[in-house]
């Protein structure tokens, strides 16, 4: 990478991913203090390897990357439709046993479906703008979305699915799509939205929005999880009980407190500054990746960028909105945060491409 470029790099992302990773860390040392530090060490690894992976995507052109995307997008296919024959880990078949650690293609796939996607928009809007706007043009890329969507429904894992198709929305906008398909669509996802809990959501996923509405109606069953975290957050008051000895966290009553509710955690035992915080640097980093978007030097920088902030940006808010009692509870990991070496790995994959695409802005771009 030339000098140039390395003045142009949004490192202030780099630098937000790396504190978030660090009070991750530091969350999941005190959570895991029962279990002998054994998810702390694998993710002080998983960082490690995320970093080195982080810069490899950084230094390779994102549109040499691009080029490859099909191929990739078709190898993670063959991955989800091959996951859904694995065994059930609670109860989804979202994952591959590999000896000591467990991939998850669901978490890598998104990365490699918003390449194949901006691809694709790429592609068809080569020598018009407005192409991606005619309705059979429009159903590639949706049918692209669609495949591995259908197949994450079937694990199931509603939430990372629900990733994807914001990821997909803001793609879609940036490409330039007529405010006609958002009306329509927003309107019947209103509509269709009785119909979906009644008729098509299984009887799992209805308990869910059921429990999240009144989790007192199952406090000891399905609504155990959420008054816990909601005891968690609220005990932890403004500045925690101190590392090592939140209540709801030491005494196991928090769960699953290294993924899911690591947020309740940190609430609990950092304090509701420390909580805070954690929000301001997530809405900083969705705001410098809108950012790159706007600034990148062609569509298809500004369409992974777009995508990118997308799968940012929803992670944050429904992992610390289900927490809260604010959503339906998914599994959805917070990012740089939650236990995990899928969801480490491919969030810093996204950086490394926020950072490349970054790098090729001309400076001519940050004259007003």
């Amino acid at each position: 990478m030339r000098k140039r470029e390395l003045k142009n790099v949004e490192w202030s992302i780099l630098l937000v991913a790396i504190i978030l990773s660090v009070i991750g860390l530091i969350a999941l040392f005190s959570a895991t203090q029962q279990a002998e530090y054994d998810e702390f060490n694998k993710q002080c690894i998983w960082l490690g390897i995320s970093i080195v992976t982080m810069l490899i995507v950084m230094l390779v052109n994102y549109n040499s990357i691009l080029k490859m995307s099909p191929i990739f997008y078709g190898g993670f296919i063959l991955l989800l439709i091959a996951v859904l024959f694995t065994p059930p880990i609670n109860g989804a078949t979202s994952w591959f046993n590999i000896g000591f650690f467990s991939f998850q293609p669901g978490e890598f796939a998104k990365v490699f479906v918003i390449l194949f996607l901006t691809y694709t928009i790429a592609k068809i809007q080569k020598n018009n703008k407005r192409e991606i706007n005619k309705p059979l043009k429009l159903l590639i890329p949706l049918a692209i979305v669609g495949l591995p969507v259908l197949l994450l429904i079937k694990q199931p894992d509603f939430g990372t699915a629900m990733a994807f198709l914001i990821a997909t929305v803001l793609i879609l906008i940036a490409a330039g799509i007529d405010k006609k398909y958002i009306i329509v669509t927003t309107i019947l996802v209103v509509v269709s939205v009785p119909l979906i809990y009644n008729f098509i959501l299984p009887e799992h996923a209805k308990k869910r929005i059921d429990i999240f509405l009144n989790p007192e109606s199952d406090p000891r069953g399905a609504g155990y999880n959420i008054i816990q975290s909601k005891l968690a957050i609220g005990s932890g008051g403004l500045t925690g009980m101190g590392i090592l000895k939140g209540n709801q966290t030491q005494l196991g009553f928090l769960y699953p407190k290294t993924t899911d509710f690591i947020f309740a955690v940190i609430s609990e035992e950092m304090g509701f500054i420390v909580a805070g915080a954690i929000i301001i640097l997530y809405v900083f980093l969705v705001t410098r990746s809108l950012y790159v978007a706007k600034t990148a030097k062609d569509e298809e920088g500004t369409l992974i960028a777009s995508g990118v902030t997308g799968i940012f940006l929803f992670h944050m808010i429904e992992n610390i909105g289900m927490v809260m009692g604010l959503l339906p509870i998914t599994g959805v990991p917070l990012p740089f945060i939650s236990y995990g070496g899928s969801s480490l790995i491919t969030n810093f994959i996204c950086i490394g491409l926020l950072l490349n695409i970054s790098s090729k802005r001309k400076k001519t771009i940050f004259i007003k």
